[in-house]
């Protein structure tokens, strides 16, 4: 366990797999050129991207860029390319310096001692800590579980994505999640969150100071084998307080349209952001459009505080469970599904993925209930990560009956927890809420057992029974 009070005191110090080299020869206002190096092993890398978030320049043969930086610009950062290590501080990824810094950067990058092509990510959506008590939630539930699902998948290559709400508007509780992270033990990436904004500065431009702080830029990309991840911020703040909306500037479209310039089009692109992009970013057309060449990509999100996946052409959206569950309130999200995280493992320009509830088996993907009617009982299985390519059947007394109805409801747990204004104690505004995941069927008082099978859409079958 890292001693609390010497992490914070390291928390923004740049330390790593990455070292960080800068030359104070240049100011800001000058908008000259910066300059640098980016080597492997103390050996020039060729093409590796290098931007300031509005121009995108690849490294010569022998390693060296030059770049103007915008007069906006407040960093330089690279897409680390594939083959090397995250560089970190304290499992906090790092792959930018702050202009401020100076005028001359180098990134040396540490090569991976094995192929990337196959490797896994978590995704941790909303832990969204306020106050001490939820951090000794996390920290005593989440890191444990979340590192034990590290540990559970061996030698493999493992990075995390947290994609957003890392705090809960206090702002003094970063240095914590960071102690989360490090002690789960893996390189993370942060994104932006509603709740990670800073409040009565101004408008969208200072929201992130806090943040930027902390983590650098708030949209960047990096790659692993024949996957490229870029992170967004879509939250915009409208400059009264927890005034904001979900759209993405044009000054990282147009970034992000140079960026892909440089992916292939049938390799894995995985955009991760905080608010749910069909639903509730006003401009999704236009990101639709930036993705519409590419054949496989995954949407990561958050912010909703249920589980929903999307699947609109060529672009499949998973938007998240969170860590934090109702705020910390009880053991489910809104809509039934455990606080937890997924797993995603990639193989090649291919990936499958799970979701994995906190302290449940890698197994329990379902829920089932059984409610009692007047010469009936209903049976309800609420499928947590549920999408049109998974199945779901029942049998009854062994008997297989066929597929169960799907219909919008709410999980009975969620309306037993959350459901009222006195309910959950401390918090009480978490509402159950209706989920397109829910599956129904009738059987008749005298059953002695239903067994409910779902398959997912890799194969993959889970079940539940009930005993009367």
């Amino acid at each position: 366990m890292i001693n609390r009070r010497s992490f914070i005191q390291r928390s923004l110090l740049l330390t790593g797999a990455l070292a960080l080299r800068f030359k104070t020869s240049l100011g800001l206002g000058s908008m000259q050129a910066v300059t640098g190096k980016v080597t492997g092993a103390g050996k020039p890398l060729a093409n590796v991207l290098v931007s300031d978030g509005f121009n995108i320049v690849p490294t010569g043969a022998d390693g060296r860029y030059s770049l103007t930086p915008d007069a906006k610009a407040e960093f330089i950062f690279i897409s680390l390319p594939s083959g090397y290590e995250i560089p970190h501080d304290n499992q906090v990824a790092r792959i930018y310096h702050r202009l401020a810094q100076g005028g001359s950067f180098d990134f040396d990058l540490v090569p991976l001692k094995k192929n990337d092509s196959k490797h896994t990510f978590i995704v941790w959506a909303d832990p969204q800590v306020k106050n001490k008590k939820d951090v000794a939630q996390m920290m005593a539930q989440s890191v444990p579980d979340t590192r034990d699902t590290v540990k559970s998948l061996g030698d493999e290559l493992i990075h995390g994505l947290g994609v957003g709400d890392l705090v809960w508007d206090n702002h003094e509780l970063f240095p914590a999640y960071n102690e989360a992270i490090a002690n789960i033990g893996i390189p993370f990436f942060q994104g932006l969150g509603n709740h990670d904004m800073d409040y009565r500065q101004g408008g969208d431009e200072t929201s992130d100071h806090t943040f930027k702080k902390y983590y650098g830029p708030t949209y960047y990309s990096f790659n692993r084998g024949r996957a490229h991840y870029v992170m967004l911020d879509d939250v915009r703040y409208l400059g009264t307080e927890r005034e904001y909306d979900g759209y993405i500037t044009q000054q990282q479209l147009d970034w992000l349209a140079k960026d892909l310039k440089y992916v292939k089009k049938d390799d894995l692109l995985f955009i991760s952001l905080h608010i749910p992009v069909y639903s509730s970013v006003k401009n999704n057309k236009d990101l639709y459009k930036l993705l519409k060449p590419f054949k496989n990509v995954h949407i990561l999100s958050g912010h909703t505080h249920y589980n929903a996946n999307n699947i609109n052409e060529n672009v499949y959206e998973h938007n998240h469970g969170t860590v934090c569950g109702a705020w910390w309130t009880g053991p489910i999200c809104e809509d039934g599904t455990p606080r937890g995280y997924a797993v995603y493992q990639v193989e090649g320009n291919q990936v499958k993925w799970y979701y994995k509830g906190m302290g449940l088996d890698k197994s329990d993907q379902l829920a089932l209930f059984v409610e009692e009617l007047t010469g009936q009982r209903r049976i309800l299985a609420n499928v947590y990560n549920w999408d049109p390519q998974w199945k779901v059947e029942y049998y009854v007394d062994g008997q297989l009956k066929g597929k169960m109805e799907n219909q919008m409801g709410m999980d009975p747990l969620a309306v037993k927890l959350y459901k009222g204004p006195e309910l959950p104690a401390g918090r009480t505004f978490p509402e159950p809420r209706d989920t397109d995941h829910l599956f129904m069927a009738h059987v008749g008082t005298d059953v002695k057992n239903v067994k409910v099978v779902v398959t997912d859409r890799f194969g993959d079958k889970y079940h539940k029974e009930w005993n009367g």
